[in-house]
This record gives C-alpha cells, sequence and structure tokens, in this order.
C-alpha cells in the first residue's frame, strides 16, 4: 500500500482550497481577471506556507482552458496534467541541487521555444536563492525581457540572498504565517474529511507548534494520528510534543492574578512531577502575558485566537500595570534558568519575583516582616558612641502633604507638580517672601540665562493648585544671602565627598599598605557610599 502523507494528500489545487493568503490571492485573481499577468513573480515566506502550491496554481490558470470565475477548472486536460506532474510547459527546477551557471543556460536554451500544450511555458524555480552568482547574471537578460510565451515564477524562504536585480525584475509577493486558529480550522476540516476522531484541545496543542506552517502542522498531525493508533487524543499530543499541558500554564496566571503563591508553588511541585521543559513553560506564560496585553488596550486584537475566552478573563483579572511588569521579569527571568542551580528552582523565583515587586493595590494588606535580632557576643569596644534618640524601625505609611506659608523653599519644591526641567530652574532660586496673594523667587544671577517666562507660569499654576490661592509669582535675578537647593545638593556632595577622603586616609588597613607595600591613594577613585 503507498500510504500519502496528509501535507500531500490535502495540497490545494485551486485558490479558493488555499488558506490564510487572502491577499496574495486577490492579487493574482485580479491579474488574470484583466489580462495583466507579470512576466515573473517572487514568492515569499517562511516554510510550508504554500509559495511552491501557490505558484502551481498560477501556472495552471495561466493555461487552463475553462476558468472558472478565474480558478483553474481542475477538469480540463491541463489542469489534469499538472496535478498529475506531467504537464511539459511547467519546468520545475529545485534551485539548491542546480546551482551551477551550465544548468541555468541549459535550462534558458529551450525558453525560446513555443509551448507543447499550453499558452505559456512556465518556469518554475523553486529555493531561487541557492542560485550561485553566475548563474543569477545568466537569468538576468532572459528575466527581464523573456519571450511572451514565457513565464517565470521563483519562490524562496530567504529574499535577502536575492541580488536587488533580479528582485527589480520581479513582482514580489509576501505570504504570511498563518494564524493557529486557520491552522486548527484546515486540520479540523482534514481529520472529518478522513473520518478520523479528534480532541480540540489536541489539535490547539498542534496548530500552536506548528509557529505558522501549514505543512508542519500536518506533518505533526501525521505523526500525533500514528502514536494514538488512528486518533488524535490530548494527551497522546501531549507525549508526543514533549510538552505540558496548557491548563496548568493558566492555572499559574489565575494564581499569579490574585497573588496566590502557594497555589503557584503547588502547581509547580505538580509539574515537576512530568519533568517538564520549564524554559518552554515560561515561554508560554509569556505569550498568555503578551496576548492578554493586547486584549487590554485593543480587545479586538485576539477575535480568532484560540484561547479568546481565557484571554479576556485574565486580561479584567489583571491591571495593565501588572501585567507588563510579569512579562519583563519573565521575560529577563529565562536567563536565570540556565544561572540557577536546577530549572525547577529557577522557574519558581522569577514566579515568586513576579509577586515580590506586584505594586500593592488599595485596600490590600502587608503582611510586615519581623527582623529578630540575633544574639550574638559582641567584642569590647574602646569608646561606646553616644546615640541621643534610638532609631525605630516603623512601618512605611503614605504621608499627606499639607502645604503651609511658612513652609521653605526646598520643601515646597519637593511636593510641587511641575515638570522636570521647569523643576531644575526652579532649583536655582531662593524664596523671598510668600504670603496668600504673592510669591516673590530672587533668581541665581549665573543661572539668569535659564529664565523662561513660560516655566514661571508653571510655577504660578502650580503653586495656586498647591495652596488653592490665586497667587502671582515674581522673579527677581539678584545676588543671593543664602544658597539655592541646588548648591545645597552640591555642597552636600562635596561634604560627604570630602568625609569618604578623610575616612580613606585615616583608615589603618590604608596606613598598613602605604608603609609596607608603598600603595598609593587616588583620591579621584575614592567615592562615598
Amino acid at each position: 500500500m503507498n500510504y500519502q502523507v496528509l501535507a500531500r494528500k490535502w495540497r490545494p489545487h485551486n485558490f479558493t482550497e488555499v488558506v490564510g493568503q487572502t491577499h496574495v490571492i486577490t492579487s493574482l485573481t485580479n491579474a488574470l481577471k484583466h489580462n495583466r499577468l507579470h512576466q515573473a513573480y517572487l514568492f515569499t515566506g517562511t516554510r510550508g506556507v504554500g509559495k511552491t502550491t501557490l505558484a502551481r496554481i498560477l501556472a495552471k490558470a495561466m493555461n487552463c482552458e475553462n476558468l472558472q470565475d478565474f480558478n483553474p477548472c481542475g477538469q480540463c486536460d491541463i489542469c489534469r496534467a499538472v496535478d498529475e506532474g506531467r504537464f511539459l510547459d511547467l519546468i520545475e527546477v529545485d534551485a539548491a541541487s542546480r546551482t551551477k551557471v551550465e544548468d541555468t543556460r541549459d535550462l534558458l536554451d529551450n525558453a525560446q521555444y513555443a509551448p507543447n500544450q499550453g499558452r505559456y511555458k512556465v518556469y518554475l524555480i523553486d529555493e531561487v536563492h541557492m542560485l550561485s552568482g553566475h548563474s543569477f547574471n545568466a537569468l538576468l537578460k532572459t528575466l527581464e525581457e523573456p519571450p511572451p510565451h514565457v513565464k517565470f515564477l521563483l519562490a524562496t524562504t530567504d529574499p535577502h540572498k536575492i541580488p536587488v536585480t533580479v528582485l527589480s525584475r520581479c513582482l514580489q509577493l509576501n505570504l504570511k504565517r498563518l494564524l493557529p486558529s486557520e491552522i486548527f480550522t484546515q486540520m479540523g476540516f482534514i481529520l472529518g474529511q478522513e473520518g478520523i476522531a479528534f480532541e480540540p484541545e489536541a489539535l490547539k496543542l498542534i496548530s500552536r507548534a506548528a509557529d505558522g506552517s501549514m505543512r508542519d502542522g500536518l506533518s505533526l498531525l501525521d505523526q500525533a494520528i500514528v502514536y494514538g493508533n488512528g486518533a488524535v487524543n490530548n494527551d497522546d499530543v501531549h507525549a508526543m510534543l514533549g510538552s505540558i499541558a496548557q491548563q496548568p500554564v493558566e492555572s499559574i496566571l489565575h494564581a499569579l492574578a490574585n497573588a496566590d503563591a502557594p497555589t503557584i508553588l503547588n502547581q509547580i511541585d505538580d509539574l515537576s512531577q512530568l519533568s517538564p521543559d520549564f524554559s518552554d513553560l515560561l515561554q508560554q506564560l509569556l505569550q498568555f502575558l503578551h496576548r492578554v496585553a493586547l486584549v487590554q488596550h485593543v480587545p479586538t486584537t485576539l477575535t480568532h485566537d484560540l484561547d479568546v475566552e481565557v484571554v479576556a478573563h485574565l486580561a479584567k483579572a489583571m491591571s495593565p500595570e501588572d501585567v507588563q511588569l510579569y512579562y519583563q521579569i519573565g521575560l529577563l527571568g529565562q536567563k536565570d534558568l540556565e544561572l540557577a542551580p536546577d530549572p525547577r528552582s529557577g522557574f519558581e523565583m522569577v514566579m515568586l519575583r513576579m509577586l515580590t515587586f506586584r505594586p500593592v493595590k488599595g485596600g490590600e494588606t502587608v503582611q510586615p516582616i519581623q527582623h529578630v535580632a540575633p544574639q550574638i557576643q559582641q567584642r569590647p569596644q574602646a569608646q561606646t558612641p553616644h546615640i541621643s534618640q534610638p532609631i525605630q524601625s516603623q512601618p512605611a505609611s503614605v504621608v499627606s502633604f499639607a502645604p503651609s506659608f511658612a513652609d521653605n523653599w526646598e520643601t515646597i519644591l519637593t511636593n510641587l507638580k511641575i515638570g522636570r526641567f521647569v523643576k531644575e530652574f526652579a532649583k536655582h532660586c531662593v524664596l523671598e517672601s510668600l504670603d496668600e496673594s504673592q510669591c516673590r523667587l530672587n533668581l541665581d544671577p549665573e543661572k539668569a540665562n535659564l529664565l523662561d517666562p513660560d516655566y514661571a507660569q508653571k510655577i504660578e499654576a502650580a503653586l495656586r493648585e498647591m495652596f488653592g490661592k490665586p497667587l502671582k509669582l515674581s522673579i527677581d535675578v539678584k545676588t543671593l544671602a543664602t544658597h539655592t537647593p541646588a548648591q545645597q545638593v552640591v555642597q552636600a556632595q562635596e561634604n560627604r565627598q570630602q568625609a569618604a577622603v578623610e575616612a580613606i586616609y585615616q583608615d589603618p588597613n590604608v596606613a598598613y599598605l602605604q608603609s609596607h607595600f608603598d600603595a598609593q591613594v587616588l583620591p579621584e577613585t575614592i567615592q562615598p557610599i
């Protein structure tokens, strides 16, 4: 018995049977309709999306004796000859095995002769990017000015390797990767026609594993049928692909949305019994989070997604900020799996990191962490520093700032709602006076070039909003008696740097190294901690 694989048995024979390439089919049927066929077509796209298939259908349509709505009829002698591989005027060439210039010249020597059966003599060159440079040069002249009865159909997975001189002579048609939903629908139709039982969840998993290629999907489907002894079952497909089920991924994401750490760890513990690929598991989580983010911002984006209901539910359960945070942590955590002691612990730390850095929402409470000071015996010290006021650890709380006219300019500036550049300008001012009707600022004369009326308007508007008063702002350039906030920051940095330098020079270890090893201190390398 000669078994024919599904990818060959169900290869489309006309435009209506092609899945997912509507934009290309529209261009080709319109060209046939208006008799505006180009001399050379270049079909590009990833493997298994239909480049060679569409080229054969187009060659058939060019020569069909009885086009049906500009679609090959499939019944005439020419259509049957093309389908059976015996149409003399369709010359198929595998460029990967015929790369030499002599092969190309031999191929083009017969181009001048009229076709034997059809209207056109069609040259279909597959994987055309594999031709040598000399072969492309031999092809150029004929490709640009072919005889009226000759058409070229080129197919490639890597158009970047084709010389631009060849590209400029072709009409390029880019085939897109197929959606999982399109592959799922086609496989369901094929299994229905073949009378093979299947589970929808198994087909969903195969559709995702196909990675946009219909041929790869049908090859996996063939394997699943054999593995499942004539049926396509969910458990068999999981075992065949060596992947984990989709359900644990959804459960982990639901637990993540609820900040339920015990459930997440229990799910990971259950999965570890199946020896999963935790890297693949993290990638599935990232794919889900990506689709959730798309639905949150554009709800109509994933109308054809296989898991649209689950994704929509997660989009409502998670905030957009959380989704972005989880995705970034998961993305960066992929490399941690290789560095972790084992993949499971690395995956657990990624999930716990998501929970740890998750922003606390209103109404949620954070359990305080109690620090227990270890009882250690300290060595007696020569001097015990006197601490006037003990430092007590207090839980962080949100402090509501209440503006007061008695506040200094630095305090007001810290809470003023203005832009970064405006705030930098305001740091070079000092407050002269402030009351319910007027605010007077003095600007450092050295920064007078920064004075901008737009800055003054924004500061005045922010002061009015803060104090709730119709304040008038005036800014004068004059010599200052006190330091501006910007100068205070610089002074504080200089003091810290000086203290760090003095600490290094007074350190006994440094002194020992200087005296015994002739070491030198480089002051410019000292940085305060």
